[in-house]
């Protein structure tokens, strides 16, 4: 089947590609559905599960692709389908939600999200840099190590307002509450078929995005960088959109902060744990936008902590510069 996929026609391939993130898609919401309802089961509480199970959740399309591509030995989509997720979840995601409607900014974000999800980045750069151009084993694991304390900190941080009477909620703790006990039956085929289709899901979406970028002469960094990172990334968008529309975007810029920091150390760590992935310096340049880019939206949040439709429309702009841009590399 791979084989096919990476040999078929142009018109199929793109089939394939919209097929396979459907199927990523799909699975990472049952995956996510069937061990949310047995952690409930078990009484777990929801904001652990939330921030957890869920929040994972929103990541594991680009988990299946990165790792896919790095134990196929196409890991330069590895790296530039993290980065590029990153970049359009920052600049279009939220630029879309803040043209929509203004986007509050949640002092945790500004204090403790933002800058933590730019000492990630520089710590992707370094790493890839020192490798020398190359994330190993050592740095696949450091990335889960902090992954792990990260988990371990928002998880104590959530309790511990909890305790104090507080409502410290994101989007994926509300998923979480919102989430219905199924029969445990019911709940192991939802992560049994779930992870089917994340696993097929991947291994479509790397094959089929490597067969255009051959027909097409594009390189892998530049499909990573465009059609898959944008394909993962659309039911963020997707949900984004829907809560500006119904003026619910309190939350929205610092889930899309959250899912960049898990894309970094969960995504970039269990690939590269499993393979090296190779590091390219068209990936260097694309880091230094994403923190660029980063230290952009975090002073159009700091100014009223918050952002308005002047600062979403710059926003989208400066991500359509750099499409064309990488288009023209």
């Amino acid at each position: 089947m791979s084989e096919f996929v990476s040999n078929c026609s142009m018109p199929l391939a793109i089939i394939f590609l919209i097929a396979g993130f459907f199927f990523l898609v799909k699975g990472a919401d049952l995956f996510v559905e069937g061990s949310s309802s047995i952690a409930k089961k078990f009484h777990v509480p929801s904001i652990i599960i939330g921030l957890t199970i869920v929040a994972m959740g929103t990541s594991l399309p680009e988990a299946a692709v990165s790792v896919t591509a790095s134990l196929a030995n196409q890991n330069t989509l590895a790296v530039s389908n993290v980065v590029g997720s990153n970049i359009f979840n920052l600049m279009v995601v939220i630029g879309m939600c803040t043209v929509l409607t203004p986007v509050a900014v949640q002092r945790e974000t500004l204090k403790r999200d933002f800058p933590f999800s730019v000492i990630c980045a520089i710590l992707l750069l370094v790493l890839g840099l020192i490798g020398p151009m190359e994330l190993g084993h050592v740095d696949g694991v450091v990335f889960l190590v902090l992954f792990v304390i990260f988990i371990a900190y928002m998880i104590h941080s959530a309790l511990k307002a909890s305790k104090e009477g507080k409502a410290m909620e994101s989007e994926e703790v509300q998923a979480a509450n919102a989430m219905k006990i199924m029969p445990l039956w019911k709940s192991l085929i939802f992560i049994v078929i779930g992870a089917v289709g994340i696993i097929i899901g991947g291994d479509v979406v790397v094959d089929s995005a490597s067969n255009i970028a051959t027909t097409l002469g594009m390189s892998q960094t530049l499909v990573g960088l465009t059609i898959v990172s944008i394909g993962t990334s659309l039911p963020e968008l997707v949900t984004s959109v829907v809560a500006a529309h119904k003026k619910e975007v309190d939350m929205a810029l610092g889930n899309a902060i959250g899912s960049n920091i898990f894309n970094i150390l969960m995504v970039l760590g269990i690939a590269g744990a499993i393979s090296p992935i190779a590091f390219l310096m068209e990936n260097v340049i694309d880091i230094a936008v994403l923190l660029g880019f980063s230290l952009i939206v975090w002073l159009f949040a700091w100014t009223k902590k918050k952002l308005n439709r002047t600062e979403g429309v710059i926003m989208l702009l400066l991500y359509a510069a750099y499409v064309m841009y990488i288009c023209v590399r």
